[in-house]
């Protein structure tokens, strides 16, 4: 199956599928929506776009609902296996990096994520694709020094990396 017929495929399901379809690559109820009603597709690229613009005009909540959907990195992946069912597969092999890594950067993971979901309110997202642990570290304990608003920032373009990889795995037979 080559990518366009697989938009094809999405473009025919029922908007319950495709909607079932599309949360696994991004948790936002709105952005969801927005692509559903966005089908047809004329090809991969014109997803890629409308995923795109669509998540440029998500709120703080939508933003905030998105990475609820994720597990923290560094963290068991078998343990959210039931919370993150749909996407757990996805997920272990985004973390793959983490599975790796010694015992005190898996510590300091930990401790970082704690520490920042103190300070900001929201898990650390990062797209982790192609990251070692320690790189993960690394950016987390940089992330840490941010403002608020700023932050936010970061964290919904990397939300929106992810999404755009789960998108393109969507079409991958």
């Amino acid at each position: 199956m080559n990518p366009t017929q697989s938009v094809e495929y999405i473009n025919s399901l029922r908007p319950s599928e495709a909607f079932e379809a599309l949360e696994r690559c991004c948790g936002a109820h709105r952005w969801v929506e927005g692509m559903v009603a966005a089908r047809p597709f004329s090809s991969p690229q014109a997803m890629f776009d409308a995923a795109d613009r669509i998540w440029k005009n998500m709120g703080q909540h939508d933003i905030h609902e998105a990475f609820s959907h994720h597990p923290r990195i560094g963290q068991d992946v078998a343990s959210l296996r039931k919370k993150f069912a749909s996407t757990a597969g996805w997920a272990s092999q985004e973390q793959a990096g983490a599975a790796a890594a010694t015992e005190e950067t898996l510590q300091g993971l930990a401790q970082g994520n704690r520490d920042y979901e103190a300070k900001f309110g929201h898990i650390f997202i990062v797209c982790a694709s192609g990251k070692s642990a320690a790189e993960m570290l690394g950016l987390l304990q940089a992330r840490l020094g941010n403002e608020q608003e700023p932050e936010l920032a970061v964290a919904a373009e990397e939300q929106r990396k992810i999404t755009r990889i789960r998108l393109e795995k969507l079409l991958t037979p």
